[in-house]
């Protein structure tokens, strides 16, 4: 994959957005445990008071608190609450909310930030704890009972007061240093408390100061579980927004990547010589093209949808549940640990088959197209049983690995529920006996809760990725084979140009060829010139180098030793498109594209007007079939040509040709499907119409080169004969051998 990695370039300003908004979206989805621990802890529990700072106070309780107040505590307190009595001019504005104001003044709390609001958390909490315990007793005889667990030395001092007289008259006549004695009584007391259960209990103090005043709880209750749900729920829009934008940009992203690698796969494929096809065959390169480049297209999606995104919800909920429960972490360790293991497993095993599984698919497309394209000749051999065993074998080893491999995937979710489950039921019995000993709170159990599950659900996305990204591993280096395969033939850096005006003399240098990676010359010291105007055909015997020779012109392959020179200059000096441009070529195999008659001869030239459409369909003696339908130029041809004869195919590819109008023709065994008298005419007409241009013919037919104006015969790949039919019936013993085989004495002379 990392050998592609530069098909993301185009595409980097998109993906640092949906990174971006892959944070927003996590962020999303971590605050939301967080809140509705607030709606359990501060909502349900407390009321919806978050913290031990009374937004509204009796002035007792304020003369009260004073007695436990440092000076700084004393002066922040003053600087931050205002007093509210009957003559205040905004009076009749807080006597509905705070009732007791009609009876009583009251200090209500001004407009503060964050900072003040913890600074005074942290004066007020412990001193309102104590105000409120001393009032329960002096209410309540019995509270005292409860001072004696948490001061016995000070309940019985307070237990030796005269009776009638209140704990805070005492305390307010009581010495200084014994005052300042008792409070750090207290304050030792406290010290074992952290700042969090301290608030928790001072925040009971506020409630029953709430209470006296006469403040509504439930209203306060759930205003604050409304407003609080109203901030999950934009939340919630937030991240959804986010997770759509995110899809979104991995989508275009995905199918960018996909398209861009298509086009430069095909238009690879495309400059591909002879020699390149034979490293790939055509199976592997389709898959390659299709199959290979989709699961790309997929494990891109998905790495912008999840594996970015799991590693960001993990940490984050890994740092968040630690605020949550500490005391829990090694929980989610061992949960992590066991996923880890299991996924380490899983990779080892099935990493190797998926290497084996693109090879079975390239067998399977493989068999799959030898079958469809030899239909005719598996029928005519009766072959159908033995076919289908063959395409069964391959079938049925692409399905044994799959199901392996599927059946090791398969048990990863089934253990990760196991997982979570177990852990779900770990953390709550943990955590009941965390809120059973007052260490935790049952909102932040649940927050706990839910994190882990986050960072579960995190592993359970980065485990989905092993499914998809070793496969992907191995498309993407398949991939980047075939487009780091370097192309043999190249355009040179300084291209030459043809003449004008071009005549198309082509002379061969001593040319030899050999395929690569061979010992032995296909074709050897071959010199001759094909003269323009003039037709040169080329015969000889199956397997002696003919097609080669034809197909060493266009630069099909390039040659292993001398030289091919058109009008003098070296063909590999030139562009192959200049080249080709020059040349109308017949293959031996006639090719037709799905289309009609009339896109198929527009190959060769889109601008052609539609006489030379119909001249050439005459010239190629086609006018018969191809005018004597009802469409005409408009009939279907269907793909590769399977819905006309193999006589037909050729004509129309030899029409295609005449379309072009080039230099050069060549025709490569272009007869050989035609019966002798259409044969016969087609030649005739081709040698009015071609006028100036180079023609060379490749054929077994001594009829068809009977009237060339230089025969080359070739046998193991030497010119053996070179000259006109009468020459050559005189002094080449091969040409005299081919010719009497096919022709009678009086055909010959």
């Amino acid at each position: 994959m990392l050998r592609l990695i530069r098909y993301l370039k185009p595409y980097f300003w998109l993906f640092v957005i949906a990174v971006v908004l892959l944070f927003g979206q996590a962020n999303a989805d971590l605050a939301l445990p967080d809140y509705m621990s607030r709606i359990v802890n501060n909502g349900i529990q407390q009321s919806g008071i978050e913290k031990a700072v009374p937004e509204a106070m009796r002035a007792s309780t304020l003369d009260k608190l004073n007695l436990f107040l440092s000076e700084d505590e004393t002066r922040l307190v003053e600087e931050n609450y205002t007093l509210v009595e009957k003559d205040s001019p905004d009076y009749q504005d807080y006597v509905e909310r705070y009732p007791i104001l009609a009876e009583e003044p009251v200090y209500v709390l001004n407009q503060i930030d964050q900072e003040t609001s913890d600074q005074l958390n942290a004066g007020l909490a412990q001193d309102l704890i104590i105000v409120s315990l001393l009032t329960r007793i002096t209410e309540d005889p019995a509270a005292l009972e409860q001072m004696q667990t948490l001061a016995p030395e000070m309940a019985e001092g307070f237990g030796q007061l005269p009776p009638g007289m209140d704990i805070f008259q005492a305390l307010a006549i009581m010495p200084e240093a014994q005052l300042a004695q008792l409070t750090a009584g207290f304050d030792q007391q406290f010290a074992s408390l952290d700042a969090n259960m301290l608030t928790q209990i001072g925040i009971e103090a506020v409630k029953a100061e709430y209470e006296a005043i006469g403040m509504d709880l439930e209203k306060l209750r759930s205003s604050y579980i409304l407003r609080t749900g109203a901030i999950m729920l934009l939340i919630s829009l937030a991240g959804g927004a986010a997770t759509i934008a995110v899809s979104y940009l991995g989508a275009r992203v995905a199918a960018g990547v996909a398209r861009d690698l298509r086009r430069d796969l095909f238009a690879h494929v495309e400059s591909f010589s002879a020699a390149e096809f034979n490293k790939f065959s055509t199976a592997s390169l389709i898959t390659r093209s299709t199959n290979d480049i989709t699961q790309v297209q997929t494990v891109t999606f998905m790495v912008m949808r999840m594996v970015i995104y799991a590693p960001i919800l993990g940490v984050g909920a890994v740092i968040r549940a630690m605020g949550k429960g500490a005391e829990m972490s090694w929980i989610i360790a061992a949960a992590v640990m066991a996923i880890l293991t299991l996924i380490a497993i899983v990779f080892v095993i099935s990493l190797p088959k998926f290497k084996i599984i693109q090879d079975l698919i390239d067998r399977l497309n493989l068999v799959t197209r030898e079958n469809l394209s030899g239909m005719m000749v598996i029928r005519a051999f009766n072959k159908q049983a033995f076919e289908e065993d063959r395409f069964d074998k391959a079938n049925l080893d692409l399905t044994r690995v799959s199901l392996f491999v599927t059946r090791v995937m398969v048990t990863l979710m089934p253990v990760m529920m196991l997982v979570m489950n177990g852990l779900t039921v770990l953390i709550l019995w943990v955590g009941a006996h965390q809120v059973a000993e007052a260490n935790m709170q049952v909102g932040d159990m649940m927050a706990f809760l839910q994190y882990a599950m986050q960072i579960v659900f995190s592993f359970l996305m980065m485990t989905m990725m092993f499914i998809f990204l070793p496969r992907a591993s191995i498309s993407g280096a398949r991939i980047a084979d075939v487009l780091e395969t370097e192309v043999e033939i190249k355009d040179p850096k300084e291209p030459k140009q043809f003449a004008a005006p071009f005549k198309g003399e082509i002379e061969f240098r001593d040319v030899g060829f050999k395929y690569p990676g061979a010992e032995d010359y296909v074709v050897c010291d071959l010199n001759f010139t094909a003269q323009p105007g003039k037709t040169t055909a080329i015969i000889g015997s199956t397997g002696c180098g003919k097609s080669t020779v034809i197909n060493l012109i266009p630069r099909f392959y390039d040659v292993s030793s001398g030289a091919i020179l058109i009008d003098g200059i070296d063909i590999r000096q030139v562009k192959q498109s200049d080249l080709r441009a020059k040349i109308g070529y017949v293959p031996q195999r006639g090719v037709l594209f799905s289309g009609t008659i009339e896109s198929n001869l527009r190959y060769a030239d889109e601008e052609a007007p539609e006489e030379d459409l119909i001249e050439a369909v005459e010239i190629a003696q086609a006018g018969e079939f191809v005018f004597g339908g009802e469409k005409g130029l408009q009939a279907e041809i269907s793909q590769g040509g399977a819905n006309v004869s193999g006589g037909q195919k050729q004509r129309l590819a030899i029409a295609r040709a005449l379309v072009k109008r080039p230099p050069i023709f060549i025709f490569d065994d272009s007869f050989s499907a035609l019966d002798f008298k259409t044969d016969a005419t087609l030649r005739k007409t081709l040698k009015e119409k071609t006028g100036n241009s180079t023609v060379l013919i490749v054929t077994q037919r001594v009829a068809t080169v009977k009237n060339a104006d230089q025969i080359l015969v070739l046998d193991e790949g030497r010119i053996v004969g070179k000259g006109r039919h009468q020459d050559l019936m005189k002094t080449c013993s091969t040409y005299q051998e081919i010719a009497r085989s096919q022709l009678s004495e009086e055909e010959l002379s």
